[in-house]
């Protein structure tokens, strides 16, 4: 059976962060998507150092879709150059895998053909 992975990104807004998990998981290119808001972030950018408040979303997916879903990410962010990780997952629930791979199978069915 194929593997699952999870794909992390952040978001500057909870409404940014929810528009595109929203989009993700209507198009099945993942099965559920977890939005936590309120992180804060220190980082480089340009030179300087910055903080921010950012949103984390976790998107959890099947390994063959995981550049497509960078891909949507991308397309869909309004950073630059946004966080977009894909992490391979070493153990996951046999039934929770099962739930992963059936709600993905129509974007993975398209992808294929």
């Amino acid at each position: 059976m194929e593997r699952a992975v999870f794909v992390y990104t952040t978001y500057p807004s909870l409404v940014e962060a929810e528009g595109a998990g929203r989009a993700l998981v209507e198009r099945r290119l993942c099965a559920c998507v977890n939005i936590l808001p309120r992180m804060i972030s220190h980082y480089w950018w340009e030179g300087a150092l910055e903080r921010g408040e950012e949103v984390v979303m976790i998107i959890k997916t099947r390994a063959s879709l995981a550049e497509r879903v960078r891909q949507e990410v991308k397309k869909r962010h309004s950073y630059q150059t946004p966080a977009v990780s894909v992490v391979a997952l070493e153990s996951v629930d046999e039934n929770y895998l099962s739930w992963i791979m059936a709600e993905t199978e129509v974007a993975a069915r398209e992808g294929a053909s």
